[in-house]
């Protein structure tokens, strides 16, 4: 799977089984400040990541830097798989 693919099924996933607002999760919306992800979609979307990217996300890495938007989960993810 490609990047982008994997950008497009996360993407599909949030707003299909994890979003908490009516307005479509797009790649730069801020998770945490939109109220779109609590902590449990957050877990949620760590073992969805863990899954289809196939990484192992470490617990201390589940942070803003890398979990506040999907952009910067991409970025996480190349970072794992390079």
């Amino acid at each position: 799977m490609t990047s982008l693919d994997l950008q497009e099924q996360l993407l599909k996933f949030i707003n299909a089984e994890v979003s908490l607002v009516d307005e479509p999760v797009v790649s730069d919306t801020d998770l945490m400040m939109t109220g779109a992800v609590d902590s449990l979609g957050v877990m949620r979307i760590t073992q969805w990541l863990e899954d289809e990217a196939d990484i192992e996300v470490d617990p201390t890495e589940v942070t803003l830097d890398n979990f506040q938007t999907v952009d910067r989960m991409m970025a996480y993810c190349q970072s794992k798989i390079v």
